[in-house]
């Protein structure tokens, strides 16, 4: 268990680098938004949800409706419907450890399991490890820039930007273990297809497309082959010498 323990902690380390900033600048835009500084960690344990944190500070303030919360929620987090169908938490064997990885299942816990080599079989303690450090992370973070953020000037802007380079932390180092060039290449058309057609459901149709068009690689060898796009691997010495 200890060796799982300390796997967790070391895969959890690339990651860290952009939530413990990300967690400071959401602490920070808490008080800049008129919240006390406690309310960070209400927020971070009550929801957490890196993106939908953000969005709930500005629907607070601006006086949302609880209905139009609810669908702004389920429509920012409804990818988290398809992290669940491959990630591995079927590997935990306890309820309450289950109960926990649903909830604290996330972009970054997400990204860190899925960019394990194929032949590493993450344990349950392994990735609880992920998820627990992570959310830790977060809401030290969020502590942090809320304290912080009582002394630092409400004039500083951008902070929010923390979470955008966050995801494209994730995908570069997701995609260094998976280099195939048709993946963010496909995702990219899907995604200006559905801000074309329908620009108001945009994450959701780009989501359900992309999640479709993976089904039909996954069970047709034959599309995946012909999608494939890797770069070709040349060899120095092409002859075999005797």
């Amino acid at each position: 268990m200890r060796a799982d323990i300390s796997q967790g902690l070391r895969d959890t380390w690339a990651a860290a680098i952009g939530l413990i900033p990300l967690g400071l600048a959401f602490g920070l835009l808490m008080v800049q938004s008129g919240f006390s500084w406690w309310w960070t960690p209400i927020f971070s344990l009550v929801i957490y949800a890196g993106s939908m944190e953000f969005l709930a500070i500005s629907m607070v303030t601006g006086g949302a409706t609880a209905l139009t919360s609810l669908v702004t929620g389920f429509m920012v987090n409804f990818r988290h419907i398809f992290y669940g169908l491959t990630f591995p938490r079927h590997r935990i064997y306890s309820r309450v450890g289950r109960a926990y990885s649903t909830y604290a299942l996330t972009d970054e816990t997400y990204a860190i399991v899925s960019s394990l080599p194929t032949d590493d079989r993450p344990s349950g303690t392994r990735i609880l490890t992920i998820q627990i450090f992570c959310q830790a992370l977060w809401i030290g973070g969020g502590i942090v820039g809320a304290l912080a953020g009582q002394v630092i000037p409400s004039s500083i802007q951008g902070m929010e930007f923390a979470l955008v380079a966050l995801f494209v932390v994730l995908a570069m180092d997701s995609f260094r273990n998976n280099q195939d060039y048709s993946l963010p290449l496909s995702a990219a058309v899907l995604g200006i297809f559905a801000a074309a057609f329908a620009p108001g459901q945009l994450l959701m149709a780009a989501l359900s497309a992309y999640f479709l068009l993976l089904i039909i690689r996954y069970l047709s060898p034959r599309v995946d082959t012909f999608l494939r796009l890797r770069r070709p691997v040349h060899r120095a010495n092409s002859k075999e010498y005797r």
